[in-house]
């Protein structure tokens, strides 16, 4: 069968006219088209299939690669811990770091990637899309590189700050030097995963992440511990593990990104760098970064906040917090289809039909991180038990899950908004809502460690912050930030047949 399939009708924006979004447009800006472009299937199940469905289809891959992921972080950190607290303490110190570049290469400019180039094929341009793919790659190096030389450089100052010492600023050293040398190679790997992910492919992806995992779960306490023929190289053990994985899983990718299977296809012949598509993913990209940057800024404050209690208060709100951590690949999981769905339908011309994806989007992340929020305050220590059963880690540990838990259903309702919001290009609410957030928990923080000292009011103030967080993205999108107020019309009927 012909990998496209030529459109036998036009697409039609809400108000009757046909339009195409062109390259680096905004919504509204969409233009004419002189015909009908040819969709690839793919694309025309975005644009035509019934939307919960096609949501549960493309997420559900997505949800378990996103939760074999995080698994892996988790039982790394739960090998790690059996070196000891400071080993513990120090991984956990890095962690925000580590997870700053990780939301920022997939979820942040991942999202610009993705939402680049979903709009780009709903507008039926895919040579642009192609070419968009070239020029992620190279935002990919930059940032890397970038990410590389600040990390070797300044770790010892950020850690420091960040409340670790002796043994433990030891062990966040040795390890972040490590995983850190390889950030080039994070970044390659998850652009390439954002540029299949906006053509709507979301199970290669799920494909290469799984099989790295399952190589990735017995070589990391193999290098942790030196078990058989591996050297033991302690808690350098599992970020060399991280690396080697990321290795492979690029090579994979670009394999299938070459091998003319997709949508869009890698090709570096007669490659032309155009700031009109660099633009086009850093309009979203760079603003969903700086979103990123305040989010770990405000765990990196947090951190620092608790670490005024010990190493082990950090070590209980580092693991605690990781189950936040878990959320954010569930909600990806359901973000990454709605990114690609969101931004085929507006680069078509169908802005209800994106509107309302990303609400029955956000509605799902919302009911399904609360239940998990619920449970974890309802039973703390089942969760942060599971690392280690110092006393102190598991006090201070509960506590924050007391007070943040039942608030992670905004947090999922927020953070489904934002990559809806990528996927059309508008994310001043989300930078707005963020920022709030932190302004929130610094403040509220302070406050709290000024006025009483106890942890738990620095918690109280994380939790309210989240909680504006979700109501800010949810009132915006609600309040016709995007498009302005739009009626969602009911879907027209064929006319009844006099019998």
């Amino acid at each position: 069968m012909d990998a496209q399939v030529r459109s036998t009708d036009a697409v039609i924006s809400p108000n009757g006219s046909d339009v195409r979004a062109d390259v680096g447009s905004r919504p509204e800006d969409a233009v004419p088209a002189a015909r009908a472009p040819r969709f690839d299937p793919r694309t025309r199940v975005l644009l035509e299939a019934p939307i919960v469905s096609t949501i549960l289809r493309l997420a559900t891959p997505n949800v378990l690669v996103m939760f074999v992921q995080a698994a892996v972080g988790l039982i790394e950190t739960y090998f790690v811990a059996k070196l000891g607290t400071d080993a513990l303490a120090g991984v956990a110190l890095v962690f925000p770091a580590l997870m700053l570049m990780q939301m920022m290469s997939a979820g942040a400019m991942g999202g610009g990637i993705s939402s680049a180039i979903a709009r780009a094929l709903g507008a039926g341009r895919r040579r642009d899309a192609n070419a968009l793919a070239a020029h992620a790659l190279a935002i990919a190096v930059g940032f890397g590189l970038l990410f590389m030389l600040a990390t070797l450089a300044g770790g010892r100052w950020l850690y420091s700050v960040m409340g670790g010492s002796g043994a433990s600023l030891t062990a966040a050293l040795t390890y972040s030097n490590v995983v850190f040398s390889g950030a080039i190679l994070i970044w390659v790997f998850n652009t390439l995963a954002s540029v299949i992910r906006g053509t709507g492919n979301m199970a290669v992806p799920a494909v290469v992440t799984s099989v790295g995992a399952a190589a990735l779960i017995p070589l990391s306490p193999c290098l942790i511990f030196g078990w058989g023929p591996f050297p033991r190289l302690g808690v350098a053990g599992g970020a060399v593990a991280v690396i080697a994985y990321y290795v492979v899983g690029s090579i994979a990718l670009v394999a299938y990104l070459r091998a003319g299977r997709s949508v869009v296809r890698l090709s570096f012949a007669d490659v032309r760098f155009r700031w009109p598509l660099f633009r086009d993913i850093l309009r979203v990209g760079a603003v969903a970064a700086l979103i990123t940057v305040q989010t770990n800024l405000t765990i990196a404050i947090a951190t620092g906040f608790v670490g005024r209690f010990g190493p082990a208060a950090i070590a209980g709100y580092g693991t605690a917090s990781r189950l936040e951590y878990l959320l954010i690949p569930l909600v990806f999981g359901l973000g990454g289809p709605l990114v690609a769905l969101v931004g085929t339908n507006i680069g078509a011309g169908q802005p209800d039909r994106a509107l309302r994806a990303a609400w029955i989007g956000a509605g799902i992340a919302a009911g399904l991180t609360e239940i998990v929020g619920l449970w974890a305050a309802a039973v703390p220590h089942a969760w942060l038990s599971l690392f280690d059963t110092d006393p102190a880690m598991l006090d201070a540990g509960s506590r924050y899950l007391h007070a943040v838990g039942p608030f992670y259903g905004l947090f999922g309702l927020g953070m489904a908004l934002y990559f809806a919001s990528q996927g059309a290009g508008r994310l001043s609410w989300p930078l707005l809502a963020n920022g709030t957030r932190l302004l929130i928990a610094v403040g509220g923080g302070w406050l709290a460690l000024r006025w009483s000292g106890d942890v738990s009011y620095v918690f109280v103030a994380l939790s309210v912050a989240l909680a504006a967080f979700g109501l800010m993205n949810g009132g915006a999108v609600a309040g016709g930030a995007w498009f302005g107020p739009i009626a969602w019309r009911p879907r027209p009927r064929a006319p009844r047949v006099p019998s």
